[in-house]
């Protein structure tokens, strides 16, 4: 049996609380939570208003070592650590991103943890979710539309070759990776070049991580640049008047997720921005109403420290007014011996 199959064997959905169980524990309304089945929900964001004048939990940041490629078992980590608090009394809760498709058909897999240190509904958290991905390609995709609906229409003088923005699919997809557009005549628009990249690696998903209401996020998305004109000035997504309908796709996507750890903690998993291009960690917002519902609650920096880590100190923290209380490093021999020379086939060698 695969690692994924044991996984998924352990987490039978028999074992599940009702989702909305889980969130009235928490602290939720019933009023607050926007039921996607019995084991999945979104928060609204009114918890925010009501509870604004609660003190804040403490935060404990989830880091490691400079990953290898398969992971070094930060996300296990943080609901092991998530579980173990709950386990001694602690009214604790979690904080990750959503998994990327990308990822979960390559070699680095799921991004729900293992064993008995899982977030469940595991195979739904891992696909489709609660739709917030396919609402960040949509908004992407619209966006590049309107670029080449701009182009052919000969529209704010926007030059094919100065187009920086590309297209997104949550699929790892080799063949297009380097494209070219707008070919079989004039009827199908303009040939140029461009590219696809996966929905994580959206400057969108970015945005949707770091907004902290509908008007914020409909102001970042109005300021993406998309391209030069060929003066060399920047041509914005509120140039083209498409910002307004971006946010509308994005308008349920922004409110975080509620799902649970193995052992019944309430785990908000949302957004997933990559470390190396983004700043690599789950939702301002998630984080914001965790705090303010939990006594202790752990987050996960993506990627290694020196990325995801030093991302959520210098951006997330500044942004969102958040004073971590305690990191926990993740440190693995097989990836000591990695940066220590050793190749990646002998690395399970003694």
């Amino acid at each position: 049996m695969s690692q994924a199959a044991k996984a998924l064997d352990v987490s039978r959905p028999e074992r599940l609380r009702p989702v909305m169980e889980v969130g009235k524990e928490f602290g939720l309304l019933e009023s607050e939570m926007i039921s996607y089945g019995p084991h999945k929900a979104k928060i609204s964001l009114d918890v925010l208003k009501r509870l604004e004048n609660r003190p804040d939990g403490r935060l404990v940041v989830v880091t490691a070592i400079t990953p290898t490629r398969a992971g070094e078992g930060k996300t296990t980590s943080a609901i092991s650590l998530t579980q173990g608090l709950g386990r001694i009394g602690a009214n604790a809760a979690l904080c990750l991103r959503q998994p990327s498709t990308g990822p979960l058909f390559g070699i680095k897999g799921g991004g729900t943890g293992g064993g008995l240190a899982q977030i469940v509904p595991m195979e739904e958290i891992n696909l489709h979710f609660t739709g917030d991905i396919h609402a960040v390609e949509a908004a992407h995709n619209l966006l590049a539309a309107v670029i080449d609906a701009a182009i052919f229409h000969g529209q704010l003088e926007i030059g094919p070759s100065f187009i920086t923005w590309p297209r997104t699919l949550d699929v790892n997809d080799r063949a297009l990776r380097h494209i070219v557009t707008g070919l079989g005549g004039d009827e199908h628009g303009v040939p140029r070049e461009s590219s696809f990249i996966i929905a994580a690696a959206s400057e969108i998903m970015a945005i949707l991580a770091l907004a902290s209401d509908l008007e914020d996020l409909r102001h970042r998305i109005g300021r993406i640049i998309i391209g030069q004109r060929k003066d060399g000035s920047f041509v914005t997504a509120e140039d083209l008047r498409v910002a307004g309908a971006m946010t509308v796709l994005l308008k349920e996507a922004l409110l975080p997720n509620i799902v649970q750890t193995m052992e019944g903690q309430p785990s908000l998993v949302h957004a997933g921005p990559f470390g190396n291009i983004a700043h690599g960690n789950n939702s301002l917002l998630a984080d914001q109403m965790a705090l303010k519902l939990a006594d202790v609650v752990v987050t996960e920096a993506g990627f290694g420290a020196d990325l995801g880590l030093e991302k959520f100190a210098h951006i997330v923290a500044r942004y969102g007014h958040l004073r971590p209380a305690a990191a926990l490093v993740v440190a693995t021999v097989r990836a000591l011996k990695s940066h220590g020379g050793v190749p990646l086939a002998k690395l399970g060698n003694e």
